[in-house]
């Protein structure tokens, strides 16, 4: 099978803050499988570390007030162009991403709160027919 992922989720150091999301048990489900690693917001040339952003009212905007969309935006695009090229059986994201979250992100007001909606590149990729799911959800159908 072949599965794209966040980065993160492996292990590398894409998250705004310089760390990575490296899960463990994740790793161990996708052993034996093809993966792609991704992250939209270093294809879109955000820099690690970044300012943190969340999705307000539809625009991703970084907890210092700047517009930072555009970048969100292409790099959605370009992972989107690389899915359809890779055609990947799955796409497994970060959770609450305002790039991944696939069920659920941030509410725009950097204080944790939750609302359902997906991050760019999550939506992005759902419209264009590939099989989404967040890691969170994955590792509980994975346990089952």
């Amino acid at each position: 099978m072949k599965i794209m992922v966040s980065a993160c989720l492996l292990g590398e150091n894409c998250k705004y803050n310089g760390g990575s999301n490296r899960n463990e048990t994740l790793l161990r489900s996708l052993a034996g499988h093809e993966v792609i690693p991704v992250c939209p917001e270093v294809a879109g040339g955000l820099p690690v570390p970044r300012v943190p952003a969340e999705i307000v009212n539809g625009t991703v905007t970084n907890r210092e007030g700047q517009n930072v969309d555009a970048a969100f935006r292409a790099g959605a695009n370009a992972i989107l162009e690389r899915a359809k090229r890779e055609r990947p059986d799955l796409i497994i994201l970060q959770s609450r991403s305002p790039s991944c979250g696939v069920r659920e992100i941030y509410d725009g007001s950097f204080s944790g709160k939750l609302i359902p909606g997906q991050g760019v590149f999550a939506a992005l990729a759902c419209e264009a027919g590939f099989a989404v799911i967040d890691c969170e959800a994955f590792l509980r159908k994975d346990a089952q």
